[in-house]
């Protein structure tokens, strides 16, 4: 504790910028510190990109994304027990996911209820969509990715996904039934630019390592009601405060060279001793001043690159299939989350609700809503046929432009660390170097970085 009580003695208050989950997680580390935050949300209300609304036709929560936790998520997990928000939460600890190749091509990745890494050995062998040959192909090259993760000198940091598969000796059934759904889902674009070392980091750390760690944890609540309700909380205990509808303006400089004051657009000024910026690099590049944005530290930023991500959500007047979580292979639409079956939660007027995920969606997301429902309906009847006779009572179409940094080798080079060249100024977010892709994990994992970072200067 004295590295804290020293940063008390110092810093005495902070201003945290956004209020998703790596700056809500930051300033409630500073929150638990002592330290007075104001916490400063353009948007109408906290939550950043992962927020949630109620639907007014149907009751049901709607994420603007479908975010889905795992249980290696351990500093999320322990965010949300800090604010009080665990018990919210659903664990899925057997890992089962249908696959579906066409209708009747159907093939289950089910983990064995033995220890892990054999949890997800078992998964693999029983996995139909490839052969006996392939399955054990799979399990070599999982092998030999993980010893390269370990023992490469950074061989995997030169890789992309689609390279990797090569270097590994994936067949194109491997990749297309089993890698590559995984590496689109986990990293949030296509193979051929992604980033190998950060798909062999999110592999290690879900799937091959305990068996707790690959379950599926998912919220009993909108998301905006699981952590923002809880981290506002906690942060105004300590005296602190979260105020919506404060867009930052400019970052103004002090005498010393460090920052003084946030100036709003709205013409206020907060003066703090310390900031955090837990807003995506085009936002802070704007913000910043002319001085700063010159220097390399941050000029490199203008080279990140972004990935959208589509939700789709959909109410039929009727159930279509009885499976939770259901990837499609060789359509557009990715992925099927069956929410009345996820959280058995009966929905009498709109029986079928459904979430269609797109990733890496570049060549769809300036479509019109309609022509992406169109696809999405087509390819839900194209892979459960009984879908055919369901009528659609309502849709939500849901674009994130720039919804994660892009996992391309370039960016992933360029990601900063929490601390910048300005003494009292310090970076969080998704896009941070934590070392794993533009995840919720890697947002809280940045936000509470960003805390230590502060505390690490103030005690020089």
């Amino acid at each position: 504790m004295r590295v804290a009580n020293q940063m008390a003695a110092a810093i005495k208050d902070a201003v945290v910028i956004g209020a998703g989950f790596a700056g809500l997680s930051a300033a409630v580390a500073l929150a638990e510190r002592g330290v007075r935050v104001t916490v400063l949300e353009g948007k109408p209300a906290p939550g950043g990109r992962a927020y949630s609304f109620t639907d007014p036709d149907t009751g049901d929560f709607v994420d603007n994304g479908q975010h889905v936790l795992m249980g290696c998520y351990g500093e999320t997990l322990d965010f949300l027990k800090r604010i009080g928000a665990y018990d919210q939460l659903v664990f899925h600890e057997d890992l089962e996911i249908e696959m579906l190749a066409g209708p009747g091509h159907s093939a289950i990745l089910k983990t064995a209820r033995l220890p892990g890494p054999l949890h997800m050995t078992a998964a693999l062998l029983g996995y139909r969509h490839l052969s006996i040959a392939e399955r054990v192909a799979v399990m070599r090259g999982g092998l030999r990715m993980l010893a390269m993760r370990r023992f490469g000198d950074g061989e995997l940091r030169r890789l992309t996904v689609a390279q990797l598969m090569d270097r590994i000796g994936q067949s194109e059934q491997a990749r297309r039934c089993f890698w590559y759904p995984l590496s689109i889902a986990t990293l949030n674009d296509e193979p051929q630019s992604s980033s190998a070392q950060l798909l062999a980091e999110v592999l290690k750390r879900g799937f091959f390592s305990r068996r707790r760690d690959s379950a599926f944890v998912y919220s009993r609540v909108g998301l905006s009601d699981l952590y923002c309700t809880g981290a506002q909380r906690v942060i105004e205990r300590a005296g602190g405060r979260v105020v919506s509808h404060s867009i930052v303006e400019m970052l103004e400089p002090g005498a010393r060279g460090d920052v003084a004051s946030v100036r709003l657009r709205d013409g206020r000024r907060i003066e703090a001793s310390a900031f955090i910026s837990a807003v995506p690099a085009p936002q802070l590049l704007r913000f910043l001043p002319e001085s700063a944005v010159a220097d390399p530290f941050f000029s490199r930023f203008t080279g990140l690159s972004s990935s959208p991500i589509i939700c789709v959500h959909v109410w039929l007047d009727r159930e279509v299939t009885n499976s939770p979580f259901i990837g499609f292979i060789g359509t557009t639409t990715q992925w099927l989350f069956n929410k009345r079956q996820i959280f058995a939660q009966r929905g009498e007027a709109h029986p079928g609700y459904l979430s269609f995920v797109i990733s890496g969606a570049r060549k769809l997301v300036d479509r019109s809503s309609q022509e992406i429902l169109d696809i999405v309906i087509n390819d839900l009847h194209a892979m459960i046929p009984a879908s055919r006779g369901a009528g659609v009572v309502k849709s939500l179409v849901l674009k994130e432009k720039n919804a994660t940094m892009a996992p391309d080798l370039r960016s992933h080079e360029l990601r900063p660390t929490a601390k910048t060249p300005i003494a009292n100024f310090f970076l969080a977010g998704d896009w941070i170097q934590t070392g794993l892709p533009a995840t919720i994990e890697s947002a809280v994992i940045s936000g509470r970085a960003a805390a230590v970072a502060v505390s690490e200067r103030s005690a020089e």
